[in-house]
């Protein structure tokens, strides 16, 4: 095929769309269905529409080819366990009971039954539930999901591509199910798993599905050879089923590497491959491999993660060279859109200039189609586009909102000793016990409280001038004094002031930095019916005012007990936002530090003892390819240690991190030098705890022993057992007693009842250590 008539043939897809609505209609009707105000009828409703909405969205865009069940009432890997039937043995009961309920019970547990675990989806925001598989595991193929919502594509007139998670990346991301060996290995039970694949792939096909494109992201991770000869075996046995559509595999987030030539020689129609910036490489790999003759390839040239507007130029310059490469080269967003926010025209409070410099889910599909124009009919038909883009593109690395001197001449001047503290940890813990004159196993909270319905109101109020900024801090006020009278009584030993001013743990200081841009829609999910606003890093960032000083001082005014300054450190600022493109996130990271460590020194400088530095963000942004982890390392635990080093030795600094898997960053977190490290381990049965104690971590810890992510009160006892388990691998003078995470999205009554029964385990584990 000629290079003409491949760039004739060029055609938009993408790979999904974000689920929420334009005014997160899914997250109300679903929390509705679950305090019982919105039937199960009423939910599938409004999900419907909503997915008829966003593919009605993409036609009308140019997309060519709108993708189906990528949308999810909670995860889309949860949609893939219920479409295999690798339902757990503890959660089945209520699946064939109902469906629909049964679903919510395995992401979110029961009062009697724990959810699944939930883990970071590869190095982004998102959270995926884990599947738990065993030896006995049985699969069943459902596509009732994906054969209904291609025919709900269908009927609309729209040519649709059914998206699912590829065999080999479902089995990578389980986990041994409870009860099953440690060293068992899903991917064994690939075998058993294609035959399912294979008939869902035959009920789409008789559906009348051409394309059915199968995620395989896990393959841009290093890979053993064991693991990549299953990816061939999977996509050979694939490959030559004869009742099935056409299949495109799907890879995003990184190079594919030594997966790339696996791929390519399978018998399947289709790559659909990452060419930004992360992943460049693809494109030099491809051409070493001979390209894709004779096969379609999906090119994402446009960015699914960040929100800054294309250079359309230079994505058209990757598509020329990639014309010669396959037979059909089609264009694309380089993954799911579900990681940016929906429209950016929504934005009415960012200055008109800065708004053209960004581009939401909308605005991506029209830079898709724009370029597959350019692509097939020649940059001439593109000629007023393609001049805009360069003016806003120049307009940006010019404005003064990108660049301050002194920010830049404070970052250069840093030195190594800034991010060492004074004295080593021994003599630190030392100073800090006699300080802090702690009880062993002291409990403590990561930070929030529950964000009350009335606390939101009061702060929509505010902002709709119904009271004034006086009225709103009284209600503060009175939320911090509950917070700190409820701890007292509980029992709690380190206190927090709950947070009550902030709307969220990144949004609150990036509206106080300057460089940050705020949203008011630029919502994306991170799970379940959990949507975020993550700012937009824009520009050099410098603390003007302290931030923070003011209510934890408050809050320490009404205890004599230690109240923790709380903080979110650089690297989940950065992770958490829409950062800059346009210099190294180390450079970056350490403007963040600077403007933070202001912050420490302040709160140290009124009295705060404990100061509490969030990173939950540090294992999640780790590259997906060891090669790239040192450096990342460096300048991440850097900017941890440039953040916190400048305090007195008996000023105890904490860390918290949650929700990912923490062992190959063990020795990271050992390098932020953190006084106390608290984490999640609760669903993971104290995993953290056993990494921690393997590597010789020499430091305090607490890893969770209460899940609030689940409604589900853990009871004092099964909080003991959890702190016994913690105790075979730390010792009781460093373990600390804490929930997996802040307690923003729980309610009073399960907050009150599950704090003081973490209380009463800690009193009682003390108790078997130190009988009276």
């Amino acid at each position: 095929m000629t290079t003409e008539s491949a760039a004739a043939a060029a055609r938009t897809t993408v790979y999904g769309y974000p689920r929420q609505g334009p005014n997160r209609e899914l997250k109300k009707a679903i929390e509705g269905y679950w305090k019982g105000r919105v039937t199960a009828d009423e939910l599938r409703s409004t999900a419907a529409g909503l997915r008829a909405g966003n593919w009605r969205q993409l036609a009308e865009a140019g997309i060519d080819e709108v993708p189906t069940g990528d949308f999810s009432h909670y995860d889309h890997v949860l949609d893939t366990t219920v479409m295999v039937g690798a339902v757990p043995d503890r959660h089945r009961d209520a699946v064939a009971a109902d469906p629909l309920d049964g679903y919510f019970a395995m992401a979110r547990g029961t009062k009697d039954v724990a959810p699944l675990e939930m883990t970071k989806w590869f190095d982004t925001n998102y959270h995926y539930l884990v599947p738990e598989l065993g030896p006995e595991t049985v699969f069943v193929a459902d596509s009732a999901k994906q054969v209904a919502e291609f025919e709900e594509a269908v009927a609309l007139g729209l040519t649709a591509r059914p998206v699912l998670v590829g065999p080999v990346t479902y089995l990578l991301l389980a986990k041994p199910a409870p009860g099953v060996a440690a060293d068992f290995e899903p991917l064994t039970l690939l075998d058993r798993l294609l035959p399912v694949y294979a008939e869902i792939l035959a009920d789409l096909r008789a559906a009348g599905a051409q394309w059915v494109q199968l995620d395989e992201p896990a393959l841009v991770q290093d890979r053993t050879p064991a693991e990549l000869n299953a990816a061939e075996r999977a996509y050979r046995e694939l490959g030559v089923l004869t009742d099935r559509p056409k299949l495109l595999v799907a890879s995003y987030f990184d190079r594919l590497g030594e997966a790339l030539p696996v791929l390519a020689k399978a018998p399947v129609e289709g790559l659909a491959l990452d060419f930004t910036e992360s992943a460049a490489a693809n494109l030099d790999a491809l051409a070493a491999v001979g390209g894709l003759p004779g096969k379609r390839l999906v090119a994402g040239v446009v960015t699914g993660r960040n929100i800054w507007v294309n250079d359309l130029s230079k994505s058209l310059a990757t598509l020329g060279t990639l014309l010669g490469l396959a037979d059909r080269v089609d264009v694309s967003a380089s993954c799911s859109l579900l990681h940016v926010p929906l429209d950016a025209s929504a934005e009415r409070d960012i200055e008109p200039q800065i708004l053209r410099w960004l581009a939401f889910a909308q605005q991506k599909t029209r830079e898709i189609v724009t370029l597959a124009k350019g692509l097939a009919q020649g940059t001439d038909t593109i000629a007023a586009e393609l001049a805009a883009n360069r003016a806003d593109l120049a307009s940006r690395a010019a404005s003064p909102v990108t660049r301050n001197p002194d920010v830049r001449a404070r970052a250069a001047a840093v030195t190594e000793a800034d991010a060492r503290r004074s004295q080593p940890y021994a003599e630190r813990a030392a100073a800090q016990r006699a300080h802090l004159g702690l009880p062993l196993l002291p409990t403590t909270t990561i930070g929030s409280f529950p964000q009350t319905g009335e606390l939101r109101t009061a702060r929509a109020d505010l902002r709709a001038g119904r009271i004034d900024t006086g009225g709103y801090e009284e209600r503060i006020k009175a939320e911090i004094q509950e917070v700190i009278s409820f701890q007292e009584k509980a029992g709690l030993d380190v206190l927090v002031h709950g947070e009550a001013e902030r709307n969220d743990m990144v949004q609150y200081f990036a509206e106080q930095l300057t460089g940050y841009l705020a949203t008011q829609h630029g919502w994306v999910q991170s799970y379940g019916t959990r949507y975020v606003r993550p700012p937009i890093l824009a520009g050099d960032i410098s603390r003007p005012v302290p931030m923070t000083v003011r209510w934890t001082s408050y809050a320490q005014s009404l205890t004599s007990r230690p109240v923790k300054g709380m903080l979110t450190g650089p690297v989940t600022m950065l992770a958490w936002s829409f950062v800059r493109d346009d210099q190294p996130r180390a450079e970056t990271a350490r403007q963040v530090a600077l403007a933070l460590r202001d912050e420490v020194n302040d709160l140290e400088v009124d009295g705060t003892s404990v100061i509490q530095v969030d990173e939950p963000a540090l294992r999640e942004t780790l590259p997906l390819r060891a090669a790239d982890h040192a450096a990342y390392l460096a300048w991440a635990t850097e900017a941890f240690r440039l953040t916190t080093a400048g305090v007195r030795p008996d000023t105890q600094i904490h860390t918290h991190m949650c929700y990912a898997e923490f062992g190959d960053v063990v020795q990271a977190i050992d390098d932020l030098d953190a006084d106390v490290i608290t984490l999640e381990a609760a669903r993971s049965h104290m995993q953290v705890a056993r990494e921690l104690a393997s590597h010789g971590y020499p430091r305090e810890a607490g890893p969770g022993v209460y899940d609030i992510h689940s409604p589900r009160v853990p009871s004092a006892g099964e909080a003991a057992e959890l702190l016994r388990t913690g105790l075979r691998a730390i010792p009781a003078e460093r373990l600390w007693v804490n929930p997996d995470c802040g307690l923003k999205t729980r309610g009073w009554p399960e907050t009150r009842a599950s704090l003081e029964n973490l209380v009463t385990a800690a009193r009682t584990v003390r108790g078997e250590l130190s009988p009276s």
